[in-house]
């Protein structure tokens, strides 16, 4: 059910631009990958773990915005639709059926032998769009070099999919963060263990000796989130920085953990940040839950209803606008939002009781708490959304640059409106790229930077714009600028050229009024 929810949620927000332009994509395609453990062709004892390091590494090595690999979540689901245990090696020809079934573009297939002094690991795709096997790529040294092995492997792998990446070998390899590898080694046995209780102290181990180790510290979070232990789980979760692509995930668990503990404002701060990264329904209806108790009803109410429209099936979201409308006396709405709620969860107790009491004001101190969800699925949702972005563009016909550039700029458009700030700064960036003499791609992309607080390169997208061709929106980006950095005096040039395309523009009006205000802070009292 939670799958075919965001499918329905990824469709709407492609459904809005896949009419508005006849393209096929060729900029910058995604191929997904998998990569299977590999086979441990050695024989030596106490080297098992190592099957398991090296989809978790070369995972890591390869994601790039036109790679993205599927994770160890996402192959043990497939394994156990297809009743395969997890520390079985399956044939090729199973792995070729298991992942065909998933629908990827690569599979990463290898093995590795050591003979007691030297390590060699050998990788081969599996091309599963053209059938074929790609040729095998090697690397050998010693079992110390292991992390150094498998990343300079990643690089082979890397060139073997994209002949043209620019990164050269020695960039690549020295350009990845250091790991011990004995934390390496408790970390992979802390994410391959069954119970929390047995990944809590290998993944503990891994930060002790890898202080640095951010993976680590993300799937420590999760355990100790998973165990209730919320103190624990925000400790652990602030050792994730926010550029690391695992920060969506750890500051949602953060959010949920902090809202649990009853920090309301670490909450808010850490649950705002994974919306402007990445708004999914349950982020909108944490974010309302949070507000409820800073006292924000207003602010809850619309993040409700957020993720009511955003996901109509789920009853909780229901649930949570009729408690947050019953707050504000709005009772007729939060009755109907309630009998929604009860027509999609007839066994919902707690929505009846509330229902039933909601006509009696005296009983106001008996309100139910508001819902909150645990489950934050990104990997899922890009997975999803990848899949309908590419079957959309596949059904396009092929047609000249700036058609297909006209394609991308009103998909980004439409993500943007939505609030996914980093797709739509990617459909901006695959629109400059097909037709750099797009003014409305710059725009776009200007404005895709300015909402992912990037100021400098906002600015110069902008600029870029207008000299194609003067129009209102990148005026009125450069007066937001302007008015950020104090600039009232410049800001007001730019919005009275906007104003003069347009008379009538609301935004400029109003920007207009934010420089007078500030030009009349600057202006010297008047003396008599």
């Amino acid at each position: 059910m939670r799958t075919l929810r965001l499918f329905v949620y990824c469709s709407a927000l492609l459904a809005g631009t896949a009419c508005c332009a006849l393209a096929q994509s060729q900029a910058h395609p995604t191929d997904t990958i998998i990569v299977i453990p590999f086979a441990n062709a050695s024989g030596a004892p106490g080297l098992q773990w190592i099957s398991e390091a090296f989809p978790a590494l070369l995972s890591q090595r390869l994601a790039s915005p036109n790679i993205f690999p599927l994770t160890r979540d996402d192959r043990m689901r497939a394994y156990d639709r297809a009743g395969i245990p997890p520390e079985v090696q399956p044939s090729r020809a199973t792995v070729y059926r298991l992942v065909e079934a998933m629908d990827v573009d690569y599979v990463i297939l290898g093995r590795f032998t050591f003979d007691g002094r030297s390590f060699t690991a050998t990788a081969q795709p599996l091309d599963m769009q053209h059938r074929k096997l790609l040729p095998e790529v090697t690397e050998t040294g010693g079992l110390i070099d292991l992390i150094n092995i498998q990343t300079a492997l990643a690089w082979d792998l890397l060139h073997a999919i994209e002949p043209t990446v620019p990164v050269d070998r020695h960039s690549f390899v020295n350009g990845t963060p250091p790991v011990r590898l004995d934390a390496f080694e408790n970390y992979i046995r802390g994410i391959t263990t069954g119970t929390n209780a047995e990944r809590i102290p290998h993944l503990r181990e891994a930060v002790r000796l890898n202080p640095s180790y951010t993976e680590a510290w993300l799937r420590l979070g999760r355990a100790y989130f998973d165990e209730r232990q919320y103190d624990e789980t925000i400790s652990a979760l602030s050792h994730v920085p926010s550029t690391d692509p695992g920060a969506g995930e750890a500051n949602f668990d953060l959010g949920v953990a902090a809202y649990y503990v009853g920090d309301f404002s670490r909450a808010e701060s850490a649950l705002n940040f994974v919306a402007l990264r990445l708004p999914l329904p349950e982020v909108y209806s944490n974010m309302g839950a949070v507000a409820i108790h800073l006292g924000k009803q207003k602010d809850a109410t619309e993040y409700f209803q957020k993720a009511a429209q955003a996901d109509s099936n789920d009853a909780d979201y229901r649930f949570n606008l009729g408690l947050v409308l019953s707050q504000t006396g709005a009772r007729s709405e939060a009755a109907e939002q309630l009998k929604q709620c009860l027509m999609l969860s007839p066994t919902d107790t707690e929505a009846r009781a509330f229902l039933d009491e909601l006509p009696d004001t005296t009983r106001s101190s008996r309100l139910p708490s508001e819902r909150i969800k645990t489950n934050y699925d990104e990997n899922t949702f890009r997975q999803l959304y990848l899949g309908i972005q590419a079957a959309a563009e596949e059904r396009l016909a092929k047609t000249d640059p700036a058609t297909h550039a006209v394609f991308h700029v009103g998909r980004g458009q439409e993500l943007l409106a939505q609030g996914f700030v980093a797709e739509a700064q990617k459909q901006f960036e695959e629109a400059v790229a097909l037709d750099a003499a797009s003014a409305e791609a710059h725009a776009g992309l200007a404005r895709a930077l300015e909402a992912a607080n990037d100021i400098t390169a906002a600015r110069v997208e902008a600029e870029k714009a207008l000299a194609i061709r003067i129009f209102v929106d990148p005026l009125l980006l450069l007066a937001r600028l302007d008015l950020r950095d104090n600039k009232a005096d410049d800001a007001a040039l730019s919005i009275d050229r906007a104003l003069k395309l347009d008379p009538a523009n609301s935004s400029a009006r109003t920007l207009k009024r934010a420089v007078a205000a500030k030009l009349a802070e600057k202006a010297p009292p008047v003396t008599n």
